[in-house]
């Protein structure tokens, strides 16, 4: 295939946006250690050399599609958040609910996500501040609230993702019928406030 019909066939960004889905299936079906981008031109029907014009290699394109996971999971989180009533302990448990369901829903991806962010790509790590910059702002709030203990938020905010991760990697294990996702959840979000309880044990509402 020349030049010239990619050209007409992804304009705009598509090229780059067909490869980034193709990657992320290639992920979800076999793993981020078999992507490679030859297979992905051949998978949107483009020469091997196409994908350069994007990514300069394939450690680039597994970053932009952290990148594009972290900015989903930051938009579920937001909208969660949106959709909660003024409540509290609602409002966590949206939040919670959204990572939730992210990561059993994205196991893959998110294993790609977490393992980018840690090899130290900055992109990556911004991303994945601004996606989680919400439940650190809900965590300021019950401070000032005095709903939840004074600290660091972001201890706190680990506290939260260790507890619901861990949740998630059984379901995902299939050690915890996936059924069993929301209940847990509501139940460890309860045990996080009661454990995070500010001055004398403040109410979550």
């Amino acid at each position: 295939m020349n030049d010239q019909p990619e050209q007409r066939r992804y304009h705009h960004g598509d090229l780059r946006t067909a490869l980034l889905d193709a990657a992320e299936r290639s992920v979800r079906a076999q793993g981020a250690a078999q992507l490679s981008l030859r297979d992905l031109a051949r998978a949107v029907g483009v020469s091997h050399a196409a994908p350069r014009r994007h990514f300069a290699d394939r450690q680039q394109l597994l970053d932009a599609l952290a990148e594009e996971g972290f900015t989903r999971l930051g938009e579920s989180i937001r909208r969660a958040l949106a959709a909660a009533d003024d409540d509290f302990a609602a409002r966590t448990r949206g939040a919670a609910s959204a990572f939730a369901h992210f990561a059993t829903e994205n196991p893959a991806l998110l294993e790609l996500m977490n393992s980018t962010k840690h090899q130290g790509a900055p992109s990556v790590t911004r991303t994945a501040e601004v996606a989680f910059e919400p439940i650190f702002e809900l965590i300021r709030e019950g401070q000032a609230r005095n709903i939840l203990e004074a600290g660091e938020p972001e201890e706190l905010g680990l506290i939260l993702y260790a507890t619901i991760n861990g949740i998630t990697t059984l379901v995902n294990t299939n050690m915890v019928p996936a059924g069993r996702l929301d209940e847990l959840t509501d139940i460890a979000v309860g045990q996080f406030l009661r454990g995070a309880a500010g001055g004398a044990g403040g109410r979550a509402t």
